[in-house]
């Protein structure tokens, strides 16, 4: 099981980002990680309506005409 994360341990991995990046990396590697976060949920979003769009497609395709005529 996975225990619940309390503001204590919040603090502790801040405390250790700050140790290990620096206080100049800190903001633009908040920055570059909301960027990812940003594009991966629009792609995900993206993927979602590509395939609506494609089930949208096939329930709009014109089924074949059956003609009665015979074509010799």
């Amino acid at each position: 099981m996975i225990p619940n994360i309390g503001p204590m341990e919040i603090a502790i991995v801040l405390i250790l980002a700050l140790v290990v990046f620096g206080p100049k990396k800190l903001p633009e590697l908040g920055r570059s990680v909301g960027k990812g976060l940003k594009e991966f949920r629009s792609s995900v979003a993206g993927m979602d309506s590509d395939n609506q769009d494609k089930r949208d497609a096939e329930d709009e395709k014109p089924a074949i005409p059956v003609s009665s005529e015979r074509v010799s």
